[in-house]
């Protein structure tokens, strides 16, 4: 029996080269140092899969991990984190989906599941609590992500099994596919799908009976029903509940933090007939919720006539009006709605992808793009016929769709001209909806987070809107009021290094940083760190639960400092350093990075210079074999100045 609770003790490890699946046992001290999520699969990331391993090759390791709070009482425990090495940005790489997948994991037994190699022909893996088969796919190949599930259940003449599936973006290796989780959630940002697809594993389907088993029932159950009762008083609540995140759409157009073409704009003139209030009046048929979620963002919506009529989705989120709405011009909410299914269906990151098409769309304005470039195909803003037709040659890698399949940054690279300037991304991944100009916070998180351009690394959400009562409630009143002030640059630093080791945590445990974490700011460190104790058995003191978090982020940087990653890695576009925002609140307001990544690196106790962990934290973490490969990556480096 495993030493502690919340956890199942073993973890599947299934080679699909060979089809042996092998049954491993959890080890504690992982489980001290690191929780599981995204933590377990940082540890194994940095342990099995070097630098000179290709994303697409069958070396690489895709890691299904669940923390041990996920599929317990506690409210929003539905996360289940996606690891791999990144074809997107080539260095560590992550994802995170809500829905019923990961608790489903847990119920049927396990702590994650390891796959590595690639099967010579398409194959799902069917896991019913402690058995797992790999089952042929050949009949799923080139299916979407809903046909897929739909086969599967069908097949095993089961409704309730989960699955976790890709569509043709994943079969086809485009970098910024992702992976669809029952029911029509994503974990879909820096391609995991390419990776799933490169290894022909075509779905995870999970079924199980099991309970998951807390170290103290009396008061983890006394602690989540608190958690529950502070989440509805929470004056936030009632807000998030009827809209979801496209709750904020109209908050962030007024403060010109809503980009638009390419960037070139933080406001879009036409955000009211995409917001969550059109998007409600239009479309919404019911709430719907995560496992064990008592917010409910997530909405079934439905158009009810023309051409779209009968159009049916859910999980339409705020990144989701941005890239496909207002990033490319677009302010026709059903046709919104069709992009986002699409997507949905090829199973494909909407924030790439429309980054990707936006940044098509300005190449095009400027004449760097014509339509030799094309394939005969005019990409100008606001056609979305044309960007219907381009997400599906993307998805299918044809034409020029398998260019802007490769992302922004190499599509760029490839087609010159100047170009270069036009490709909003961090390490090679498109910059989601949120413009740094507007929230000093946010830019310098898009520029440090380990997986590339990304809000919810650090999730800053304190700054966004100038009111101090979270910042006065988490840091006091000493920060203020320059914390509280998203144009404000002092204390940010602070902020997302805090932020940073916290949301490393939450991804770690398995809760959502929309139900209380981060959009909520209801809970924080002290919150967590008892969830953790009275479910696991760990002692876990707050300075503990710091410590695994920033073990995290430090050992997530040294995997990337092997791939290369320095300090001139930790940039912005010039787009946001030297072109004033011309929108909103934010009018007239660059970013000042470099001073912020001064402080940043200072308090991580990192090198200015290069921006490598430096000695004195990484053996205050325990991370001794870290530094000992830095210095021998360091030395052979310079050895061939």
């Amino acid at each position: 029996m495993f030493a502690y609770k919340g956890f199942a003790g073993k973890w599947l490890y299934v080679d699909l080269t060979t089809s042996k699946i092998e049954v491993c046992s959890s080890e504690p001290h992982i489980a001290e140092a690191y929780l599981g999520g995204s933590g377990f699969g940082t540890r194994l990331l940095w342990e099995k899969v070097s630098p000179q391993t290709d994303a697409l090759s069958p070396e690489n390791f895709l890691i299904f991990s669940a923390g041990p709070l996920c599929g317990t009482l506690l409210p929003n425990s539905s996360r289940i984190a996606v690891i791999a090495k990144s074809p997107l940005s080539g260095v560590y790489g992550d994802s995170n989906s809500g829905g019923f997948w990961g608790p489903e994991l847990k119920l049927a037994g396990w702590d994650a599941v390891v796959v590595v190699g690639k099967s010579p022909k398409p194959v799902y893996l069917s896991i019913q609590d402690d058995h797992a088969v790999l089952c042929d796919a050949s009949g799923l190949w080139g299916l979407t992500t809903s046909e897929t599930e739909r086969a599967i259940r069908s097949e095993q003449k089961d409704a309730k099994i989960k699955v976790a599936a890709i569509g043709p973006a994943g079969e086809n290796l485009v970098r910024f596919a992702g992976i669809q989780f029952t029911p029509q959630r994503s974990a879909a940002r820096v391609g995991m799908g390419a990776v799933m697809g490169s290894k022909r594993l075509k779905a995870v389907a999970v079924r199980g009976h099991g309970p998951v088993r807390v170290a103290d029932a009396k008061r983890f159950h006394q602690l989540s029903v608190s958690f529950h009762q502070r989440l509805h008083q929470n004056p936030i609540y009632e807000a998030v509940t009827r809209y979801g995140t496209p709750g904020i759409t109209s908050i962030m157009n007024a403060l010109g933090r809503f980009p638009t073409r390419n960037f070139q704009l933080g406001s879009f003139p036409e955000s009211e007939r995409i917001d969550a209030e059109a998007l409600e009046r239009r479309a919404f048929v019911r709430h719907l919720a995560c496992f064990n979620c008592p917010v409910g963002c997530d909405k079934l919506f439905r158009v009810p006539d023309g051409d779209m009529a009968g159009l049916a989705l859910r999980s339409v989120e705020y990144e989701n009006v941005n890239a496909l709405g207002g990033g490319i011009w677009n302010g026709d909410l059903d046709q919104l709605l069709y992009l986002n299914r699409i997507c949905d269906e090829m199973g494909m990151d909407v924030i790439s992808a429309g980054r990707a098409i936006s940044f098509a769309m300005e190449l095009w304005e400027n004449e760097i793009l014509n339509l030799d470039d094309t394939g005969g195909i005019p990409i100008r803003w606001g056609d979305v016929a044309i960007t219907a037709r381009l997400l599906v040659m993307i998805a299918k890698r044809e034409g020029f769709g398998a260019l802007l399949g490769e992302g922004v940054k190499r599509a760029a690279e490839k087609i010159g001209r100047g170009a270069e300037e036009f490709a909003m991304h961090v390490k090679g991944v498109e910059i989601p909806g949120q413009d740094g100009r507007a929230q000093k916070s946010m830019g310098l998180a898009h520029a440090t987070s380990s997986r590339g351009a990304d809000h919810l690394k650090a999730f800053p959400t304190i700054d966004e809107t100038n009111q101090p009562d979270d910042a006065l409630r988490r840091y006091g009143e000493a920060y203020l009021p320059e914390m509280a002030n998203p144009l404000e640059t002092r204390y940010k630093p602070f902020l997302i290094k805090d932020g940073e080791d916290f949301c490393a945590v939450v991804d770690a445990v398995g809760v959502c940083k929309s139900g209380g974490t981060n959009v909520f700011t209801e809970f924080y460190w002290e919150d967590i760190a008892e969830a953790v104790e009275f479910a696991t058995g760990m002692e876990m003191p707050v300075e503990r639960l710091k410590e695994i978090g920033e073990r995290i982020c430090n050992l997530q940087r040294c995997y990337n400092v092997l791939h290369g990653i320095t300090r001139t890695d930790d940039r912005l576009p010039r787009r946001f350093l030297l072109e004033a925002n011309p929108s909103g609140n934010a009018r007239g307001s660059t970013i000042d990075l470099e001073p912020m990544l001064d402080e940043y690196y200072d308090l991580r106790g990192w090198e200015r210079v290069t921006g490598y962990p430096g000695k004195e934290i990484l053996l205050k973490l325990g991370l001794e074999d870290a530094w000992q490969r830095l210095c021998v990556f360091r030395k052979a480096s310079e050895s061939m100045i």
